[in-house]
């Protein structure tokens, strides 16, 4: 295995996954996070069905066996029926960040009075950060570039390696002391 940082990125999507449509939300994360991060990585990459059982244990894998200190998930963050990627989320964390949804929620409120209809979370599983975005590529944006500045301390804070942002794009804040 590399000894670069590794990323997961997961598009949690029905059609996506049967290949009724493009998987876009999945390659909007990489993009942002090719713009955002200045030190080099690996990445893991899956689309899959909006099914909890397999979404945990995507997750779990991606974490524990191919060492990813970062998790990203798209989609299944609503109201309805199959969208289960939040409880997903909490079956594989040890500790829940609500205050990643909760920012997320407001930045989004900016655009969408639905924004409260969002279950977006994030959790630690380990030295792996697990953060759920919405399905939609704007909103993926919006959404990481309100929570992005916390990203890297908060690795720093569990273990994970030093990941240096492209200052240019985004700033990641760390506190004098650390």
């Amino acid at each position: 295995m590399s000894s670069k940082p590794r990323i997961g990125i997961i598009n949690v999507s029905d059609r996506a996954s049967r290949g009724v449509y493009e998987d876009i939300p999945g390659k909007a994360i990489l993009a942002t996070i090719q713009e955002y991060l200045k030190t080099d990585f690996d990445h893991e990459y899956a689309v899959i069905p909006d099914e909890a059982d397999q979404i945990a244990r995507t997750m779990e894998v991606m974490a524990d066996e191919q060492g990813c200190c970062l998790v990203i998930t798209s989609g299944g963050t609503g109201p309805a029926p199959r969208d289960v990627t939040p409880e997903a989320t909490e079956m594989v964390c040890h500790k829940m960040m609500p205050g990643f949804g909760e920012l997320m929620r407001q930045v989004s409120l900016n655009y969408v009075p639905t924004a409260i209809l969002s279950r977006q979370t994030a959790g630690i599983r380990n030295q792996t950060l697990i953060i759920n975005l919405p399905g939609k590529p704007k909103a993926i944006r919006e959404c990481l570039d309100a929570v992005f500045p916390a990203v890297p301390y908060c690795i720093d804070l569990i273990g994970g390696p030093f990941l240096e942002t492209n200052e240019k794009v985004i700033k990641a804040f760390r506190p004098k002391s650390s």
